[in-house]
């Protein structure tokens, strides 16, 4: 398909993707009146509600990625060339930042906001390979084992690694970033960044060693 077309689903659905997790970040930090838990369901069910929607929608355009190691696990398979990784990359970048000013200006909220939530230590490191492993490997084995439960099995890996991960499954690179322009409920310190993009590419590479053992080259065949 045509690389403007599949840039075009790759901004609007990062775009979308951050609107999502810090609008109703904000949305459920206000309703929740100081319980952190709620908040963090909100938040938690939203994104997995509109990863679904992108993923069916967007998905049969440009792959769905929204995401740096997504893209860059796909590069690594040979399934996409250098140009249009490059492209993907800078696209996601773009809309994850936009994504983040949309959501504040829905909610009549400074546009430019240093993050300030302090993300740090080995725990949250840990997790973000653990999250960032987990949707790789959902990724990846969905696609070879069950291809058209892909949409379903992202959002409910990653509403699931909201819950079980001390760092509540950023699990992407360009979230990250975008993250760090909020002080929102989801923010993070821009200091905290590079330690979480850190952890998640190792994440990535983890998962891509683990799917070469789990997924045979040729389809598996009965007697």
């Amino acid at each position: 398909m045509n690389l403007w077309r599949r840039l075009l689903a790759e901004w609007l659905g990062t775009m979308a993707l951050l609107a999502t997790v810090v609008g109703s970040g904000i949305m459920g930090q206000t309703l929740a009146g100081g319980q952190v838990g709620l908040a963090l369901l909100a938040n938690a069910v939203a994104t997995a509600a509109i990863l679904y929607v992108l993923i069916c929608t967007l998905g049969p355009i440009s792959g769905a990625h929204f995401n740096p190691i997504v893209t860059l696990a796909f590069r690594l398979r040979g399934e996409l060339g250098n140009l249009d990784a490059i492209c993907y990359v800078l696209t996601q970048l773009i809309g994850a930042a936009m994504g983040v000013l949309l959501a504040h200006a829905m909610f009549e909220q400074s546009m430019w906001q240093p993050g300030i939530q302090a993300r740090t230590g080995t725990a949250q490191w840990l997790s973000e390979v653990v999250a960032s492993a987990g949707l790789i490997l959902t990724i990846m084995l969905g696609l070879r084992w069950r291809p058209t439960a892909i949409p379903a099995l992202v959002a409910c890996f990653i509403l699931a690694a909201y819950w079980f991960t001390a760092s509540t499954s950023f699990a992407n690179p360009a979230v990250t970033l975008a993250r760090s322009l909020t002080q929102s409920f989801a923010g993070i310190r821009a200091m905290d960044v590079l330690p979480f993009i850190g952890a998640q590419l190792l994440g990535m590479l983890v998962a891509m060693g683990l799917v070469a053992g789990l997924s045979p080259r040729e389809p598996m065949t009965t007697d």
